[in-house]
């Protein structure tokens, strides 16, 4: 296994590595000046903003880090920095009492954005080595706005009011993630575009399902209105945490629309060219928490469905092995 070569003769991490990499700070070294000085503002040390990206992305989406570690080297640090980009928006939301502090901080981002494609990136980390991931591949500015628009939108407190609705924020999202992925890897392909699309939505769809227990500790319930109301469940059902059998039929329907994007994304693979199946290794974190929310009968408040599955690294590594997503 370790010896297999990822699609188009490029040699991925090899498995000691990834575990290795999962370890106490994701195998990476700090940059020079400590902790304090990754989690700081300022500029870290030339090459730093890397370890800072990665560490975030341990921390916040381990799922996103490892699958990460399996993009081939060159894109590997620019992953790194796509992903902690995400990340940085996506922690707005939860972190603000009030929206209007939430507008002034994706404002900051637009005009990162902005600023990053004039050549003049903020002292900030994160904006750095986008910087530099941007200047690398030449990456589409319009997909990074499309992230930015569709983040400040889901601002508002409230319920998706259909699973369309859900999966038009996970195509400008977590989709638009994938599609920046592929540019990363030299990949101009409609049929790669199609699969991506599919699997970002599984994935909009599948966070908002685990995300669920977290909310509902809030008082706040995001999942389908229509979807809760075919089956007869109210917010308050959820924020309870019930169980009852209708409860869980709203969760066996939303986590089905996930495995059907799942399915379709896997049509096109005979012409989804083999350069593009790193983009889409997240897929098998995807597969891993469908398997699980089906063993506990679709029970979303099942306390294993919160822990994390320390063989998934394996499970990614066999698939990079098998070369198909």
């Amino acid at each position: 296994m370790a010896a297999a070569t990822a699609a188009g003769g490029l040699r991925p991490v090899s498995f000691p590595r990834l575990l290795r990499a999962v370890g106490a700070r994701g195998g990476l070294p700090w940059p020079r000046g400590g902790r304090a000085a990754a989690a700081g503002w300022s500029r870290p040390e030339p090459g730093g903003e890397a370890q800072y990206c990665a560490e975030l992305l341990r921390k916040r989406d381990y799922e996103g880090f490892l699958c990460s570690l399996l993009l081939p080297a060159e894109s590997r640090t620019s992953a790194f920095a796509l992903r902690a980009f995400n990340v940085e928006l996506a922690q707005i939301k939860d972190s603000i009492t009030q929206k209007t502090t939430g507008l002034m901080r994706m404002q900051f981002w637009r005009k990162a954005v902005e600023d990053i494609y004039c050549d003049n990136p903020p002292h900030q980390p994160v904006a750095v080595a986008l910087w530099r991931a941007v200047k690398r591949h030449n990456l589409s500015k319009m997909w990074f706005m499309k992230i930015i628009d569709e983040r400040e939108k889901n601002l508002d407190d409230r319920a998706y009011r259909n699973i369309q609705e859900l999966e038009t924020y996970a195509e400008n999202t977590q989709s638009a993630l994938f599609y920046l992925t592929l540019e990363m890897l030299g990949v101009r392909d409609v049929h790669a575009d199609h699969a991506a699309s599919h699997i970002g939505k599984a994935q909009g769809i599948v966070t908002c399902l685990r995300a669920t227990p977290y909310h509902c500790a809030r008082r706040k319930v995001f999942l389908p209105m229509d979807i809760c109301m075919l089956h007869g469940v109210s917010q308050e059902d959820f924020i309870r945490c019930k169980q009852e059998k209708h409860v869980r039929d709203v969760i066996y329907d939303i986590a089905s629309q996930a495995h059907i994007h799942l399915e379709h994304a896997r049509s096109f693979s005979k012409k989804v060219p083999v350069k593009a199946y790193p983009a889409f290794y997240y897929t098998v974190a995807l597969d891993d928490y469908l398997y699980n929310i089906r063993k506990v009968d679709f029970n979303i408040f099942h306390p294993s469905l919160q822990k994390r599955n320390t063989l998934l690294p394996l499970y990614l590594y066999i698939r990079t092995w098998k070369k198909t997503y």
